[in-house]
């Protein structure tokens, strides 16, 4: 259209000759341009940081379900328990240890991108970091405690299957560390405790009724260290519940009448000790415990068979289940964490002591239902 043709606008100020303002538009005011451009590059910078938010590290660990190991199995061609010096048996069906992948912390510490990622899945669970890892604790750090958590109850787990069995063996206390300096200069890491006050110490319990019936006056400790028997005078404090204390961090160490060879690798924590004393016992006794069926479970044990609770259970059912387990044995003290996360196909039943699970075990091999026993949810 000719410059002539256009049609007339008279509120219009006349464009001097060659502008380029299109017909019809009024100029805009410099001040809503200025607003214009500030809008533009507030909603801009907004959104790269809302992207860079995503991205950015967080203090939260995302545990997922893990593989299932069968203790009385292979992993890649390598058994979980080899036993040497008695007589084994065949056995059958799975008694699975199971694991939980977890995610960041440390080093590693995840994106929020990833941690919401954890919070939206069903089978993931987000925790604050201090709670896997404390504060001060390197990664490295904590895969080694992780690893020997799982070496000392590899340990327990046969002192536990022994002592359901009613083999003997040879259990010592042993000074592994100082929680404070009170006894430090009495006694030294590696020494091993074998009487208080003239009586024999067997295990932590016998220790504790002598320091106990004690009081506050010193302690004869009788110890052997480095082959030779010595007594050393302890001291000793009250503790927050009245118990009394001598300011030492104290190990097992254990003489077993055969041997237990462990094959798993790059798996750490104490959470295996129940499933490796059952594949233990099934391997020493007559008979499939398993009756062939599959089972699962977690726990950690005590030389007398008592099951503590563990972290990542309801990962754990996720995780069994996957791997074909039908039957899962429980720590008591976890059965309030797997209420309404039980995966369908999968009983969970409570144990509190190793005894417990093998009656378990033993009895659903052998036909009784599954409901007869303690559930967990």
């Amino acid at each position: 259209m000719s410059e002539e043709q256009q049609p007339q606008n008279p509120g219009a100020t006349p464009l001097p000759a060659g502008a380029q303002q299109p017909f019809g538009i009024p100029e805009p005011d410099p001040r809503d341009v200025r607003r214009s451009r500030t809008l533009r590059a507030s909603g801009i910078l907004a959104v790269v940081l809302g992207l860079s938010a995503l991205v950015l590290p967080t203090r939260f660990v995302v545990e997922s379900p893990g593989p299932a190991f069968n203790t009385i199995g292979e992993v890649e061609g390598t058994r979980l328990l080899s036993i040497s010096g008695e007589k084994t048996y065949p056995t059958s069906g799975t008694l699975d240890m199971t694991t939980v992948y977890v995610q960041g912390g440390g080093q590693k510490r995840l994106p929020f991108l990833s941690v919401l990622e954890g919070w939206v899945s069903p089978h993931q669970d987000v925790i604050p970091e201090e709670l896997v890892i404390p504060r001060g604790t390197t990664s490295e750090e904590t895969s080694e405690q992780n690893t020997v958590a799982m070496d000392d109850s590899q340990q327990l787990s046969t002192a536990a299957a022994l002592t359901e069995l009613q083999i003997p063996f040879r259990q010592s206390l042993t000074v592994a560390g100082f929680a404070t300096d009170q006894n430090s200069q009495q006694v030294e890491v590696g020494d091993v405790l074998l009487g208080i006050n003239g009586k024999p110490i067997v295990g932590m319990p016998d220790l504790r009724a002598a320091l106990k019936a004690a009081g506050d006056k010193p302690s004869e400790l009788e110890i052997e260290r480095k082959g030779k028997k010595q007594t050393v005078t302890v001291t000793t404090t009250a503790g927050a519940e009245g118990q009394r204390q001598i300011g030492i961090y104290l190990g097992n160490t254990f003489k077993f009448p055969l041997t237990v060879k462990f094959g798993l690798e790059n798996v750490g924590g104490p959470s295996a000790g129940m499933m490796f004393a059952l594949g233990i016992m099934d391997k020493l006794t007559p008979g499939a415990m398993t009756g062939g069926k599959d089972f699962a479970g977690t726990g950690t044990i005590a030389v007398d068979g008592t099951v503590g609770p563990i972290g990542g259970i309801a990962q754990k059912l996720v995780g069994a289940r996957d791997a074909g387990a039908e039957y899962f044995l429980a720590p008591a003290d976890n059965c309030s964490d797997v209420i309404g996360r039980v995966p369908s196909g999968l009983d969970v039943i409570k144990v509190e002591t190793l005894q417990e699970a093998r009656t378990t075990v033993e009895g659903i091999a052998g036909g009784k239902d599954p409901a007869s026993f303690p559930s967990c949810g």
